[in-house]
C-alpha cells in the first residue's frame, strides 16, 4: 500500500504546514524506508544545512526510518533523540494491519523532562558531528524549546488524527472491496415481472418424484433435509434419488439445495431487518457459523458484508 493512496499527499501538506506553525515543529512524512514523500513543513534552519550535507543527510534518513520502525512495533507515538540530541517524534502509519509510513515530527529542544529518552543513532564519525554543531551553534540556539509534558500532548494530537484519517481510509478500501466482490459475484437480476419460483421453473420440467422433492424443500424451508429423508419420502432408495435428481435437475442433490437456501438467505438479507442468526435458522441451518462458511463459499463474502452492500444500494 502506498502513502498516495491512503493520503491527498498535496492537501495533506496544507495541513502539515497549519501544523507546523501552530506547533512550533517541523513535520514530514515519510514511507516505510524513512524516503520523505512530502515536503518539509517549518524545517528550521539548523536541519535544513544538516540534511544538505552529504556525510550527514543518510544518518537523518536512517533515524527517520529508526523510529517510524520503533512506533509501528507499540503502534503508538514515539519520542526520541536524534544524533545531535534534537527531540524528534515518529507516529505511525497504519492501515489493515500494515505499517507504510510516519509522520515525523519535532526539530525542537527540551527544557526540562525527557532525560531518559533513547538517541537512536550514534554516528561513526563523531568529530565531525560535534565540529559542524560548533559551525552551526547560532542556528542551533535557534531551534524551539519545549517541555516534555508539551511534546508528549503534541505527540498525541498527531497520533489521534493520523488514526482518524487510516480509520477512514480503511472504511472507504473495505466498501470498495465489498463493491467489487458483489459484483464479481452477483447475477444481473431480471425483470420483476419475469422473476419467478426457482422452484416453479422446475415442476413442469421433472419426474414426479423430483416434483414431490421440489415441493416438500419449498414447503419446509426452515428443514435440511438429506437425501435419504428424501428418498424415503418418497418410497425409493438413496441411490436411485442420486442418480434421478442429478440425472434430471444436473447437479446433485446436495449442491442444489445448498445453492437455493443461499439464493433465499440472500433474498432475506436484501429485503429484512432479520439477523444472521434469524435467517440462518428460517433456511433449516441450526448452526449460524456453519451457514456462514457456506455463504462466504459461495458468494464470496460473509451475510454481514453482503447485507452492508445491500444498504449501500439503497
Amino acid at each position: 500500500m502506498e502513502l498516495n493512496k491512503i493520503f491527498d499527499l498535496e492537501r495533506w501538506e496544507q495541513l502539515q504546514d497549519s501544523l507546523a506553525d501552530v506547533t512550533k515543529m517541523a513535520i514530514l512524512m515519510v514511507d516505510y524506508k524513512g524516503v520523505p514523500a512530502t515536503k518539509h513543513s517549518g524545517c528550521h534552519a539548523f536541519c535544513q544545512k544538516i540534511r544538505q550535507d552529504p556525510k550527514l543527510n543518510g544518518y537523518c534518513q536512517k533515524c527517520d526510518s529508526r523510529g517510524g520502525f520503533e512506533a509501528m512495533k507499540n503502534n503508538s507515538p514515539y519520542i526520541y533523540k536524534c544524533y545531535f540530541s534534537i527531540v524528534d517524534m515518529a507516529i505511525p502509519i497504519i492501515v489493515n494491519n500494515q505499517y507504510v509510513g510516519a509522520i515525523m515530527a519535532g526539530q525542537v529542544r527540551v527544557s526540562e523532562g525527557g532525560e531518559n529518552l533513547e538517541k537512536l543513532i550514534n554516528p561513526g564519525n563523531p568529530g565531525y558531528v560535534d565540529a559542524k554543531r560548533e559551525e552551526l551553534k547560532a542556528c542551533y540556539e535557534e531551534l524551539p524549546v519545549l517541555s516534555y509534558g508539551r511534546i508528549t500532548v503534541i505527540a498525541n494530537m498527531l497520533y489521534y488524527l493520523c488514526n482518524y484519517m487510516c480509520a477512514e481510509t480503511a472504511r472507504k478500501q473495505e466498501a470498495l472491496s465489498i463493491y467489487e466482490t458483489i459484483l464479481e459475484n452477483d447475477v444481473p437480476e431480471e425483470e420483476p415481472e419475469k422473476k419467478q419460483d426457482p422452484l416453479a421453473l422446475e415442476y413442469g420440467a421433472h419426474s414426479e418424484i423430483i416434483k414431490k422433492v421440489f415441493e416438500y424443500i419449498h414447503n419446509n424451508k426452515y428443514e435440511n433435509p438429506s437425501l435419504k429423508q428424501m428418498a424415503d419420502y418418497c418410497h425409493v432408495s438413496t441411490g436411485y434419488m442420486s442418480r434421478l435428481f442429478s440425472k434430471e435437475v444436473g447437479e446433485s442433490y446436495s449442491v442444489f439445495l445448498t445453492k437455493l437456501k443461499i439464493d433465499w438467505a440472500k433474498a432475506l438479507l436484501e429485503t429484512t431487518d432479520d439477523s444472521v442468526n434469524e435467517i440462518s435458522e428460517k433456511i433449516g441451518y441450526s448452526d449460524a457459523g456453519y451457514f456462514i462458511r457456506v455463504f462466504k463459499k459461495i458468494v464470496g463474502v460473509t451475510p454481514l458484508v453482503y447485507k452492508k452492500y445491500c444498504k449501500m444500494r439503497e
